[in-house]
């Protein structure tokens, strides 16, 4: 028996009507002996794949770009190991941990902003929003100012506050099954009292302690090496992994609670693991590089309006973050000749500008 070989059909989409996507083309992957079946958005898998690539290009320019400007074949001869001394050490050991690491802190807020978005069904949804970026802020701060630790008991505390700050939103918003709207006024809640804790520690550290927490807080990717970059990539990839199983039930619980829990989804079961990885993202982006705000809330909803679907979807979401950091750290290190600001004051300016622009439009519907 010849071995199953995969073929392409183009079929037309569903009929559904509660969708607006309506006659979108889909094209269905699936092996010869049936096994394997896959349906595929060619507008999505079409925007995802330039999104992508349009990541990378903004990454090649900020491994050329800087105090010692490099031409892209540098930079290809420093990656393939063909060039050695100041080139290689400019490349691999100073930009690219950098570059890589704004590509990957980008998709994973991305992808959070999505799963949070879609549980709670509305825009605003967004992690830095509702409470789980200060939670994991907290959390590192009573690490770093309390007991002193390094960057793994950082890690560990961001992870820590985070999970704390999601479990005391959870409860306080659970009234028989969690409604978004009220998920998302207990969220602001809750963010505004942790924001005051976080001041409370700032206000009483060291000097010394006190500033370097407070650039931190910032959001900030500069002085990123590979003792940093390596640990955070891998983070981010078992979690984006563990993310992909819960996606279709994710969907599904989008369509309600009563049409979910009759298609066999344990809402609660799921959300709780979504909430789980998607403050787990999160942390590690807290850890690694601060609390970075307003790619979560933007990305998602950019990227549905680019794949023009019914609503968010991780992939794209992760994408379009990808795409929104590392442009936005590159805009950081540019933007001011001799300085390097820190990111989270450029997405703090591009995101405040999108929010006001979705709080007009939904004032307006």
């Amino acid at each position: 028996m010849s071995a199953p070989t995969a073929r392409a059909d183009i079929h037309p989409a569903e009929r559904r009507t509660d969708r607006p996507d309506f006659g979108r083309p889909v094209r269905v992957v699936r092996s010869r002996d049936g096994r394997f079946s896959r349906r595929l958005d060619v507008r999505t898998a079409a925007v995802c794949a330039v999104l992508l690539l349009v990541s990378l290009a903004v990454g090649v320019v900020a491994l050329t770009t800087g105090d010692y400007p490099l031409s892209v074949g540098q930079v290809l001869g420093a990656l393939t190991g063909a060039s050695e001394g100041p080139v290689r050490m400019v490349v691999v050991e100073w930009r690219l941990p950098r570059a890589l690491l704004a590509l990957v802190l980008g998709a994973a807020l991305g992808a959070s902003g999505a799963v949070f978005q879609s549980i709670t069904r509305n825009p605003l949804g967004s992690p830095d929003v509702i409470g789980f970026n200060t939670g994991a802020y907290t959390g590192a701060l009573v690490v770093l100012m309390v007991l002193g630790g390094g960057y793994g008991g950082v890690a560990v505390g961001a992870l820590i506050g985070g999970i704390g700050a999601a479990v005391l939103v959870y409860v306080l918003a659970y009234r028989r099954g969690v409604q978004g709207f009220r998920f998302v006024v207990v969220g602001i809640a809750v963010s505004a009292m942790l924001s005051a804790v976080n001041g409370w520690l700032v206000i009483t550290a060291d000097l010394e302690t006190a500033m370097a927490a407070t650039l931190w807080g910032a959001g900030s990717l500069n002085g990123t090496t590979w003792e940093q970059a390596a640990p955070a990539t891998v983070l981010v990839v078992v979690l984006l992994l563990a993310l992909v199983p819960l996606v279709p039930r994710m969907h599904l619980l989008e369509m309600g609670d009563d049409a979910a829990t009759a298609l066999g989804v344990h809402r609660e079961r799921v959300r709780l693991a979504l909430v789980g990885v998607g403050v787990a993202l999160i942390a590690v982006v807290t850890a690694a590089a601060g609390p970075i705000s307003f790619v979560a809330l933007a990305a998602p909803q950019l990227a549905r309006r680019l794949t023009g679907g019914a609503g968010v979807q991780v992939l794209p979401a992760a994408a379009m973050g990808a795409l929104l950091l590392s442009a936005s750290d590159l805009v950081a290190q540019r933007l001011i000749p001799s300085t390097q600001l820190p990111v989270g004051a450029v997405t703090v300016v591009l995101g405040g500008a999108y929010l006001v622009w979705l709080l007009v439009r939904e004032a307006r519907r």
